[in-house]
């Protein structure tokens, strides 16, 4: 089988990568990545010269790239990653957001169908095909106190960010509707774990931490998300890949609620005993910062259909998680130097400069 992964560089889609690489040596993984900031092929180093791997550096809202890399490779199957993700960049730089996330999935979804669908010279059964699109519980909107996403809930994006994802959602589903393209989707809840990007809320404070930097906490820390260890993330993500019925959804949750203020306190504890400071040490560094614009009060899911139906479950704890996040990330210094200059560095200082 020939599988096409979109944004395999990146944080989740270098997990899934790897996953897949490892797990199913008689598939030929390729994975296509435009290496913006995020994407980073030092997170593949263990992998590069694995037989069935094969990296194409491209972007998909390149309509030609794409239907050139079907023509030549006949990806019997897709896992789409590739996204733009920070809610905070969607808000600077919402088209950006269009582009890649609605544009990219249109162009990867049409390029199928005219492998799969159109091509009467494409004689691979129609079995082995399937578009999985990967997306997020942002879609759903906002919770309040008391409640969980399901995969019936209604869509209500508040962010630009989301409002893409939501979109895309819709095109893989009327490409199903309308042309019978193969198609599953998932709905994750905030990943955490090794080789995550430094913008996002636990890697920045792991980071900040270390170098003795303000920890920025958006209003008072009272927003709650439901964590997911990533690598259990690419387990969920084959499970489906290999078993969901076609047409589908499946939310993917770590059944790990926690505001803001109490995952930087419990990093705080942490980094303090990793380092062999006295405890309270980090803590000092949190800074509240004004509140971001749509900013959604929680989020939780509720992933009891997938594993009722596939058999999936969490397999760590989010304290288990945590610990394993940060013994990553202080044992790989060289990486966290190198993917917190240039570019990303410019974009921290301009976001929190006067905060």
């Amino acid at each position: 089988m020939r599988v096409l992964i979109t944004g395999g560089a990146g944080f989740i889609g270098s997990h899934v990568v790897r996953h897949f690489v490892n797990h199913y040596p008689g598939y030929i993984i390729y994975n296509l990545d435009k290496l913006t900031y995020a994407g980073n092929l030092e997170n593949l180093k263990d992998i590069e010269h694995k037989p069935n791997y094969h990296f194409i550096k491209g972007d998909i809202v390149d309509r030609e790239l794409l239907n050139a890399l079907f023509d030549k490779h006949r990806f019997d199957a897709v896992i789409h990653l590739a996204a733009e993700s920070h809610v905070d960049r969607s808000i600077t730089n919402p088209l950006e957001f269009v582009y890649t996330n609605v544009i990219g999935t249109v162009n990867l979804l049409h390029a199928a169908k005219s492998l799969w669908i159109d091509n009467p010279q494409y004689k691979t059964p129609a079995d082995r095909n399937l578009f999985y699109h990967v997306s997020t519980d942002e879609v759903y909107g906002s919770l309040g106190e008391t409640g969980m996403f399901t995969e019936e809930t209604p869509y209500d994006p508040h962010s630009p960010y989301s409002a893409s994802k939501a979109s895309s959602d819709h095109f893989v589903r009327a490409y199903h509707d309308t042309y019978g393209l193969p198609i599953v989707i998932s709905n994750c809840s905030n990943n955490y774990g090794p080789n995550h990007f430094p913008e996002k809320l636990i890697p920045l404070c792991i980071n900040n931490i270390k170098n003795n930097k303000p920890l920025p906490i958006y209003g008072k820390g009272e927003n709650v998300r439901d964590w997911l260890y990533v690598e259990d993330h690419a387990r969920a993500i084959d499970v489906i890949f290999h078993r969901a019925k076609t047409g589908s959804t499946y939310n993917i949750g770590g059944h790990n609620e926690w505001k803001n203020i109490d995952v930087v306190r419990l990093l705080c504890k942490i980094m303090d005993r990793k380092l062999g400071r006295p405890e309270g040490t980090s803590e000092k560094l949190i800074t509240f910062v004004k509140d971001r614009p749509g900013h959604d009060l929680r989020y939780a899911i509720d992933s009891s259909k997938l594993q009722r139906e596939l058999g999936w479950k969490p397999s760590v704890t989010f304290e288990e998680g945590l610990e394993k996040t940060v013994d990553w990330y202080l044992a790989n210094e060289e990486w966290l130097r190198n993917v917190t200059s240039g570019a990303y560095q410019q974009y921290y200082e301009l976001q929190y400069a006067g905060r």
